[in-house]
């Protein structure tokens, strides 16, 4: 842990020294006396730049490396006084997924829960820093199902999407982890101090694996990016301009071998270049996020896979899967919820519906209106049904309905 709080010093170094000494504890003897620090500054020097940040002149890496053998209780005082914990390559609790990365980081810092890291699902959500409205709707809805779901949110705490998808996480009650592109003393985006601490106060995370007073730069955000896509089992793009830093962690997630998604736009915005061009230049590997109930049929958390088998002279129109009735189901807000349950029960009113649902008939009408837009319900003469991918919900989809029933509070 020691030798990643060097500034400069990045894990394809870290591991080469490891690998020449055997132990950072050896590393830094040597780094004591002169002669030990010429072994070191030739290693350092001959993998300079290895690390996709700027090279840093390798006298300053092996100084640094000094400062921290003459002073490592000092250092690990000024960690504690953070609010720091770390996590090692040895450590039980270091996340399994990054254990499979080609170059994990050697070192997390981490502020928050270190669980928040190990959850059974979690999912990257990630866009540009500069959404249309209808990019931070859709990443707020991707990111509040999921979370309702149990899945924790994975992102960069930057500006536009990830802001957005972190907050949505939050308010949802679900937990959310921020891979910081700095340390954690220089916290960027200032603007995002006070999400970071609701992040931390719900049981989420931030997590870096840079020194605590590394300042971010162009180079660490790549870095970042690749711990982002390590984290989860899948990333998903909403918006994302042609040079977008999104579409680099995107490449990393088809690197490491974890599944992508890309939110389709016109293509006639700029917001959405970037996610057109991964889906046509990646076919079968990028997947289209073709609706929130699809998608988490395709993340698998419904329990359901998408058929893949189709009839040979099936028309084209009908190839999209129709979600099943329980991935539609989780999507809903209670209100939806107790109304499309109030539905199935056999309410067909307003009236009766408010009487079914505890709600009032104010409220059952807007829900009425929002379930219409989504296609799920259809009403005509003063009562009302459900339709859509909710139509096919038979009994056996009523426990599932009626177990989502929550007090609506005003």
């Amino acid at each position: 842990m020691l030798l990643m709080t060097v500034e400069g010093l990045g894990p394809i170094t870290f591991y080469r020294l490891l690998a020449a000494h055997r132990s950072a504890s050896a590393v830094l003897e040597l780094a004591r006396s002169e002669a030990g620090r010429g072994q070191l500054l030739r290693l350092v020097g001959s993998s300079a730049g290895t690390d996709r940040t700027p090279a840093r002149r390798p006298l300053q890496i092996v100084d640094g490396l000094g400062a921290v053998a003459r002073d490592r209780g000092a250092i690990v005082d000024w960690l504690e006084s953070l609010g720091l914990r770390w996590l090692t390559l040895d450590d039980p609790d270091y996340p399994a997924r990054l254990r499979l990365l080609e170059v994990p980081p050697p070192v997390l810092f981490l502020r928050g829960a270190p669980d928040a890291l190990l959850a059974t699902s979690s999912i990257a959500v990630v866009g540009t820093r500069r959404p249309t409205d209808g990019g931070r709707r859709t990443a707020a809805r991707i990111a509040d199902a999921l979370a309702r779901l149990g899945s924790t949110i994975v992102s960069g705490l930057a500006v536009g999407i990830d802001g957005v998808a972190h907050g949505a996480a939050v308010e949802a009650g679900g937990r959310t982890v921020a891979v910081l592109g700095s340390g954690h003393e220089r916290l960027f985006p200032h603007a995002h101090r006070r999400l970071s601490e609701r992040i931390v106060a719900t049981g989420g995370a931030l997590v870096s694996e840079l020194p605590p007073a590394a300042l971010p730069t162009r180079g660490t955000f790549p870095r970042r990016n690749r711990v982002i896509s390590g984290l989860a089992d899948a990333t998903i793009v909403v918006e994302a301009a042609a040079r977008s830093g999104a579409l680099i962690t995107a490449a990393w997630a088809l690197e490491q071998g974890r599944e992508c998604f890309a939110v389709p736009g016109s293509i006639d915005a700029p917001t959405s270049v970037g996610c057109l061009a991964y889906l046509r230049e990646y076919p079968g590997q990028v997947r289209i996020v073709a609706g929130i109930a699809e998608l988490i049929e395709d993340l698998g958390l419904t329990g359901r896979a998408p058929s893949r088998d189709r009839p040979a002279n099936e028309h084209p129109s009908s190839l999209a899967p129709r979600p099943a009735p329980a991935a539609v189901l989780a999507t809903l807000g209670r209100a939806e919820a107790a109304v499309a349950a109030a539905l199935l029960d056999g309410s067909a009113t307003v009236d009766d519906l408010a009487r079914a649902s505890d709600l009032s008939v104010a409220t059952v009408l807007g829900t009425l209106t929002v379930l219409e837009l989504r296609g799920l319900v259809t009403g005509g003469g003063g009562r009302y049904r459900l339709d859509g991918a909710l139509v096919a919900a038979g009994p056996e989809q009523r426990a599932t309905v009626a177990s989502s029933r929550q007090p609506v509070l005003p």
